[in-house]
C-alpha cells in the first residue's frame, strides 16, 4: 500500500507550458481500472471540424490540474462533453479551466474513458467518481478545502456532472482501496448546455445512443430522477437555440431541484447554440461565466477577486 500513497501524492508531475497556470497530470487509477474493453490505437486529438482540439481514444484516464498562483481553497472538476464519444479539452474544459485558475481556483480538466472508443458504457462514471475521490484525499497537497470541490460539465459532461451529484453515492465500481470509500459527490454542481434525460421526446442525443446499452438506461441515467433532498446546489446554462441538446434537459433539471426543495439557478439565454464554451465575447451566451461566478460567491465556495467576473 505505501507504493500506491507514495504514486498518488507524487501526482505523476508533468508540466506544460501554460502562461495562465502551472499543469500537472494526474493519473486516475495506479493499477487495473474498473470495466472492460480499450481503445483501438493511440490517444487523438482532432484537427478539423466540431471536433477540433477534441480528444479520443482516451487509453489512461487522467486529470490536468491548473495551480493557480494564489489559490483560494475553492477546486472545480471541469468536465467536456462530446457525447461520450470525444471530449472537447481546448474549445471548452481548458479555456474554462484557465478562467477559473486566474480567479484563485484550482481547476481539473478530466481527461476519462469513452463508451465510444470501446470501454465499458459505465466507464465516465467510474473515472468521474475516482477524480472527485482522489481530489478530497489529496486536498491538503492541493491546498483546497475538501468541502469546496464542485464539478462543472459541458453537454455530456454536464450529464457526468450532474451523474455525479445525483449519484455520486452509487458503487459504480467496486472499492479498490482507501480513497474509494471517500464522497465521490460534489460540493455544487455547474451544467452548461447539459444533456440531462434519457427519456421521451429528448432522448435524441449521442449520449443517450452510448448508455442505451446499460441496464435500464432510461431512468438509472436521466439525471432528474435521482435528484433528492440531499442533492447538492445545481448551477445551469443552456441556449434556447440548442439544436443538439434540447432546452428542455435543463428545465427538466431545474423542476426536479424545486421537487425537492434543492436550490438550483438557471440561466437561459436567446441564441447561442450548442457548444459555445465560455462563449464568443459580446454573445448573450458569454455572460453565464461571470453568473456562475457570483453565484459561487453568494453560496459561499468562492472568494471574491478583484478578477473581472
Amino acid at each position: 500500500m505505501r507504493w500506491f500513497i507514495a504514486l498518488v501524492l507524487s501526482f505523476l508531475a508533468a508540466p506544460v507550458a501554460a502562461k495562465d497556470a502551472p499543469v500537472e497530470t494526474f493519473n486516475l487509477w495506479a493499477k487495473a481500472m474498473p470495466g472492460s474493453g480499450a481503445p483501438t490505437g493511440p490517444e487523438k486529438v482532432g484537427k478539423a471540424g466540431a471536433g477540433e482540439g477534441a480528444v479520443t481514444n482516451v487509453t489512461v484516464p487522467r486529470m490536468a490540474i491548473f495551480r493557480p498562483a494564489k489559490p483560494n481553497g475553492a477546486a472545480v472538476l471541469v468536465i467536456g462533453g462530446g457525447g461520450y464519444f470525444r471530449i472537447q479539452i481546448a474549445s471548452a474544459a481548458v479555456p474554462t479551466a484557465k478562467w477559473l485558475a486566474a480567479r484563485g481556483i484550482t481547476a481539473v480538466v478530466l481527461y476519462y474513458r469513452l463508451p465510444g472508443d470501446g470501454w465499458n458504457a459505465d466507464a465516465p462514471f467510474q473515472d468521474g467518481q475516482r477524480a472527485m475521490r482522489l481530489l478530497r484525499s489529496n486536498s491538503k497537497r492541493l491546498s483546497i478545502d475538501p468541502k469546496r470541490i464542485g464539478v462543472l460539465g459541458f453537454s455530456a459532461g454536464g450529464h457526468l456532472a450532474g451523474t455525479l451529484a445525483t449519484r455520486g453515492a452509487f458503487d459504480f465500481y467496486a472499492p479498490a482501496d482507501a480513497t474509494d470509500r471517500i464522497s465521490a459527490v460534489p460540493d455544487f454542481t455547474a451544467m452548461i448546455y447539459p444533456v440531462v434525460s434519457m427519456r421521451t421526446p429528448i432522448d435524441t442525443t449521442r449520449t443517450a445512443r452510448e448508455l442505451k446499452v446499460l441496464p435500464a438506461y432510461r431512468n438509472a441515467f436521466s439525471v432528474e430522477a435521482h435528484v433528492t433532498p440531499a442533492t447538492p446546489p445545481v448551477f445551469l446554462a443552456h441556449a434556447m437555440d440548442d439544436p443538439i441538446a434540447n432546452v428542455e434537459h435543463s428545465k427538466r433539471m431545474q423542476a426536479a431541484m424545486q421537487a425537492a426543495g434543492r436550490p438550483v439557478e438557471m440561466h437561459l439565454f436567446e441564441s447561442g447554440g450548442h457548444s459555445f464554451g465560455l462563449g464568443k465575447p459580446g454573445t448573450p451566451v458569454a455572460a453565464w461565466p461571470g453568473l456562475f461566478y457570483s453565484w459561487g460567491v453568494r453560496n459561499g465556495w468562492f472568494a471574491a477577486t478583484s478578477v473581472k467576473p
